[in-house]
């Protein structure tokens, strides 16, 4: 394995590296944490929940650094504080919540059919669950799958992307101030060799990421026979009904479509809006996009940030240029910026059409298509006409009214008078439907209790079964 040099996305610089292991030092780091598991597992979920708040407090003393280091791997400093911050309550969540779901998962009865005998099931965790997370949240989707399985009582090896991997040495700092969890939760650092190697060393693997590492991963786990919950990209539509409240849809899907760079799997990525409101809607979404300012001067000012990964700012600006020259209109940004890094300012496109990348394909950039309708049926036909079908949004005049509308999308969350809600509250379960994602939800009891198996415990409460009762000549 050899050094892989990491770039600062604000000045484009290579001013961090990390060394992968080796494929014997990971597996050596797996057979360590498979090994403390049972131990861990014993102690049952108050006291596994006593450690992991020990563990929300040591993330509490390195909160600095951890945000210093998340700042720099991603060029904004307002959401990594609110990373970290909501890295510790999750925890809390977790911990709180833990026993109740572990015994919820539990159940007892009599058969139906032949009251003699009885049933009980017992729950057992996966050993060692691999996290494999990206760089859009570095530290949320490290944790957010990592937490509850350790809660659980599986032991957890974490690979965070390596385009933002710097957080990476105070969480581990935080880690060695609570022996009982670092004796099974580690970290390793490595690209998509070191994510492949990981795979083939547990027991269950958790993946955020593109369709196309999503698929690799997938297969990967089809082939050690080990469960995948994968959790993958998204091109998220809104629906705005005449009735909406246009000021509170402008709003919403600005902040919905471009927050964190629009770097975020539910943000949204097509807009259709009804013919009656157009005008109106498109004039307040122009003006409150230019009114949002960059950070490019000074990390502490200014609304969005560079885009993280160069790659994605060449993805972004090659479906800007395809709906160019296929015929739309920019009426806000459209043009990167290089300051080092690369930015781009809010990006509003009229007269798109399906055929345009930037309608079928994840654009993961802060770009708002819009496309008009006059007949809620086509709008409706025309964002479920896609690929993915992770979350969307719908406007109206009423929460029903809205309602009715998102009970016919192929998506698994509706925001409903606002966007991207799914990253605000974690408690409702959903499913991604299509190529958005594999596997039993992270949200709600769900992101526990998919790390527990079901063993069922048959007991005959009346007589043995003897063989002679299967003689042919019982037949009737």
């Amino acid at each position: 394995m050899s050094v892989i040099k990491i770039k600062n996305p604000r000045t484009g610089d290579h001013d961090y590296e990390i060394m992968p292991p080796s494929e014997k030092e990971l597996k050596a780091v797996a057979g360590r944490l498979r090994e403390a598991q049972p131990a861990w597992h014993a102690m049952g979920p108050e006291k596994r929940g006593a450690v992991l708040l020990k563990f929300a407090d040591a993330i509490a003393r390195h909160r600095e650094e951890l945000v210093a280091c998340l700042a720099n791997d991603t060029g904004r400093h307002f959401i990594s504080a609110i990373e970290v911050d909501g890295s510790i309550g999750a925890i809390k969540r977790w911990a709180a919540a833990a026993r109740g779901l572990i015994e919820g998962a539990k159940e007892t009865g009599q058969s139906a059919a032949m009251p003699h005998l009885a049933f009980k099931t017992n729950v057992r965790p996966y050993a060692l669950v691999g996290c494999i997370s990206p760089w859009n949240f570095p530290l949320t989707l490290s944790l957010i799958d990592a937490i509850p399985a350790l809660m659980a009582g599986c032991a957890v090896l974490l690979k965070p992307s390596e385009v933002t991997s710097r957080f990476a040495a105070p969480l581990q700092g935080a880690l060695t101030e609570v022996p009982e969890l670092e004796a099974v939760f580690d970290i390793v650092l490595g690209g998509g060799e070191t994510g492949a190697q990981l795979v083939t060393s547990v027991d269950a693997v958790c993946f955020t990421g593109s369709v196309a590492t999503g698929r690799k991963v997938g297969a990967a786990a089809a082939a050690a026979f080990i469960p995948a919950f994968l959790e993958l990209g998204g091109k998220d539509p809104a629906i705005v009904l005449p009735s909406a409240d246009i000021d509170r849809a402008t709003t919403a899907l600005l902040r919905g479509s471009i927050a964190n760079t629009g770097q975020a799997c539910q943000s949204i990525e097509r807009i259709y809006v009804h013919a009656d409101i157009a005008d109106a809607f498109e004039a307040q979404l122009v003006e409150k996009a230019n009114a949002v300012t960059l950070n490019t001067q000074d990390m502490s000012h200014g609304q969005i940030g560079p885009f993280i990964f160069d790659q994605q700012a060449e993805i972004v600006e090659a479906q800007i240029e395809d709906a160019k020259a296929k015929g739309a209109r920019v009426l806000a940004g459209g043009a990167l910026e290089d300051h080092g890094g690369k930015w781009l300012r809010p990006t509003v496109l009229a007269d798109v059409t399906p055929d345009m990348a930037l309608m079928t394909q994840e654009t993961f950039g802060p770009v708002l298509p819009l496309t008009r309708f006059d007949d809620l049926e086509a709008a409706i036909s025309m964002a479920n006409e896609s690929a993915y079908g992770l979350s969307a949004a719908v406007f109206a005049g009423t929460a029903e009214e809205a309602q009715e509308v998102a009970a016919r999308l192929d998506v698994g969350a509706v925001s409903i008078n606002d966007a991207s809600l799914t990253s605000m509250m974690h408690e409702a379960e959903k499913n991604s439907f299509k190529l958005s994602g594999l596997g039993a939800s992270r949200m709600g009891a769900s992101g526990l209790t998919r790390f527990l198996r079901k063993q069922a415990i048959l007991i005959n409460e009346g007589a043995v079964t003897p063989i002679a009762a299967f003689d042919e000549a019982n037949a009737g």
